[in-house]
């Protein structure tokens, strides 16, 4: 299908007349990005989720595109007003309460990983997991398990080997001999404390998949 073929499906088959294959050139070339009932049609043209054209969903508004529900929507599945629910969403910061935070992940289908992104946890849960990869990491399991409802022995197996990496990065910058060997491990580790929290999920994904 060339740009002229998906604008004329939006036009004729989703009510969206203005919609011309300048704007789909634009969202193929990211110069623009569809709104989300634009993304909802062109995802019918195309025969595809909407997921499947923003690939992973990190902001609020893009998971709740992904699953083709309307700001509308789930304001009134979590009880917030319209006008409320989409200022979180122009700030992207949830700021909802347990319960409707409940609510919201079941709504939008939310792994462990984006429900902590989305509700403002991440930058928390980093400062603990380069604490604990830095010191002692056995004093951390119980902190990190308050904020991530893990299974304690996985927790602790990803803590430990999470330590042993960064750790290891750390001896071979001070052991090496070769200056630019010990220039890279140093570089390496701190990328490693940058990126603790992809880490983190990476290694619990090993063992349970779905939790992101």
């Amino acid at each position: 299908m060339g740009p002229e073929h998906v604008a004329y499906g939006m036009r004729v088959s989703y009510g969206l007349p203005y919609i011309t294959p300048d704007h789909v050139i634009a969202w193929e070339r990211n110069i623009m990005a569809p709104g989300t009932h634009e993304l909802a049609a062109l995802a019918g043209v195309l025969w595809c989720a909407p997921c499947e054209l923003i690939g992973r969903p990190r902001t609020l508004r893009e998971h709740r595109a992904a699953r083709g529900l309307s700001a509308e929507d789930v304001a009134r599945a979590v009880g917030l007003e319209l006008l409320v629910y989409a200022r979180m969403e122009e700030s992207g910061e949830w700021r909802g309460t347990e319960r409707q935070s409940a609510i919201l992940a079941e709504v939008l289908e939310l792994s462990l990983a984006d429900f902590m992104t989305l509700t403002g946890l991440d930058g928390k849960l980093a400062c603990l997991l380069r604490s604990a990869v830095t010191t002692r990491w056995q004093a951390y399991v119980r902190p990190v398990s308050k904020m991530v409802p893990l299974n304690r022995r996985l927790l602790e197996s990803t803590l430990q080997e999470l330590h042993r990496y960064y750790q290891g990065q750390l001896s071979a910058t001070l052991t090496w001999s070769d200056g630019s060997a010990a220039t890279e491990a140093s570089y390496i580790g701190r990328d490693f404390l940058d990126r603790i929290v992809e880490h983190f999920w990476a290694r619990v994904d090993t063992y349970v998949p779905h939790t992101r």
